[in-house]
């Protein structure tokens, strides 16, 4: 969107930013009751009642992601982004002037696996009909029109050449390039200058007909509704989708059969270093076990022991981090730092002996019991509002795990042992083939901090 639609679409309603307000202010929930059917067009509908505020927040996920994208990276991007750019008969004027006069919110973006349209309105009237016929037009016709791609397109280049001008996006491309190879999930889903030059309408039409229907949605629904206002609601934003079907499952990942390394010049007083793997899926059965271990090794900020050996004991970074990123076929594990150019070897060294250690030890009950403490303790504030719940029940619904998910979450965590941790790790990491990206310093200390010389 053009800068004066992006404020459009920002602003809200004060009765709805109090709304919202509230929500994140009120008393913390236990894992709400999921519901859940399929609609008249095929989709299936997950739905939490939250009668406490007169909002709704709605999520409609297509299996249309960037791994969909064949020959045109960043078609299914450009595909949702084109959608707030016109349908039926209004322009992105047209659209924006509906949401801002009665304060709702409407956004869609594109990952690897998936497209989300969502909506935030309120439950009155006639706020609730004018957002609901707005987000079902946009989904179901689209205008596409070649003056809008156009404009969209310039847009896409710039932002493209500015992630060219940061050397963690850089890094962070080409690390997954190294990871994936030519699996879908190695092209980054905003596309190449080359592939957005070329994507015509003809594409966005196609890609469109092909994802944006009913048996290839999932509708997520979190308010102020009962089961038949809820039902009625997800069958009328899903109504002018055809029926369609599920495209076929994505292929599988391979392992990297040994370490890979690139080196990256860039102009900079500091390197980024990261590395990583194939890691893990949605659903899968060391989920909990890599999640937990995870926390104590890298993803629970200043008191994960990358940043005490890295941060804390040599200074040789501010941040640092590893996380597991699990898609519907095995997604990433990351880690990474910023450091001196003429630290990066060094940093590099203790992320990666860190990352060995714990694989050969596990955590200490000590760290295990921080963590899941630490964990289990922030649960409820993850699902205090109805955009957070809203978020789980796309997960949730998505990936097809079970409905009790949030229910059994802390029992999960709980029950994680620390020969778990380790067994886990030591089967599904491997050192010795990591995918390496070193972005930044001269060439000389590029190499090195990549492990060359």
């Amino acid at each position: 969107m053009c800068t004066d639609q992006l404020r459009r679409f920002s602003v809200c309603s004060s009765v709805l930013a109090l709304c919202a307000a509230l929500g994140a202010a009120g008393p913390l929930q236990a894992a709400p009751e999921i519901q859940t059917w399929q609609s008249a067009s095929g989709a299936r509908v997950l739905f939490v009642a939250s009668p406490e505020l007169p909002m709704v927040d709605v999520s409609l996920i297509f299996d249309a992601g960037s791994a969909r994208d064949g020959e045109r990276s960043g078609l299914a991007s450009m595909t949702a982004d084109m959608l707030t750019q016109g349908a039926g008969d209004w322009d992105a004027d047209a659209i924006a002037a509906r949401l801002e006069a009665v304060g709702a919110k409407l956004g869609a973006s594109a990952d690897r696996d998936m497209t989300t349209v969502s909506l935030r309105t309120l439950t009155r009237q006639p706020a609730m009909d004018t957002a609901v016929e707005t987000l079902a037009t946009l989904v179901s016709t689209p205008a596409f029109a070649d003056a809008d791609l156009e404009r969209e397109r310039r847009n896409r280049l710039i932002a493209l050449r500015q992630d060219e001008e940061s050397p963690r996006t850089v890094g962070q491309k080409a690390l997954y390039r190294k990871i994936f190879g030519s699996h879908p999930y190695g092209a980054d889903p905003s596309g190449t200058p080359e592939t957005v030059a070329q994507i015509a309408r003809e594409d966005l039409v196609a890609f469109h007909r092909r994802h944006y229907t009913g048996a290839n949605a999932l509708v997520a629904i979190v308010g102020a509704l009962d089961r038949p206002q809820a039902e009625a609601l997800a069958d009328r934003i899903t109504a002018g989708l055809p029926m369609g079907e599920r495209p076929a499952p994505l292929p599988g990942v391979s392992d990297l059969d040994a370490a890979v390394t690139e080196q990256i010049v860039f102009p900079s007083s500091q390197t980024t270093v990261m590395a990583g793997q194939p890691g893990m899926r949605r659903g899968d059965p060391d989920y909990f076990t890599l999640y937990v271990g995870n926390h104590i090794l890298g993803g629970s900020g200043l008191v994960s022991l990358l940043m005490e050996e890295i941060r804390e004991k040599r200074g040789l970074s501010y941040s640092t981090y590893s996380y597991f990123l699990p898609m519907a076929q095995p997604g990433p594990f990351l880690m990474g730092l910023q450091t001196k150019n003429d630290q990066a070897v060094q940093a590099r060294e203790v992320m990666l002996d860190t990352l060995r250690r714990f694989i050969a030890s596990g955590p200490s009950e000590a760290e295990l019991t921080a963590a899941k403490k630490n964990i289990t303790g922030g649960f409820p504030l993850r699902i205090a509002s109805n955009s957070d719940i809203v978020r789980y029940l796309a997960v949730i619904g998505f990936y097809d795990l079970p409905l009790d998910y949030l229910d059994r979450f802390t029992d999960r965590i709980d029950a994680v042992t620390a020969e778990q941790i380790k067994d886990a790790f030591s089967r599904r990491l491997d050192p010795d083939r990591l995918a390496i990206v070193v972005v930044g310093g001269g060439t000389e200390q590029a190499a090195r901090a990549g492990g060359e010389g």
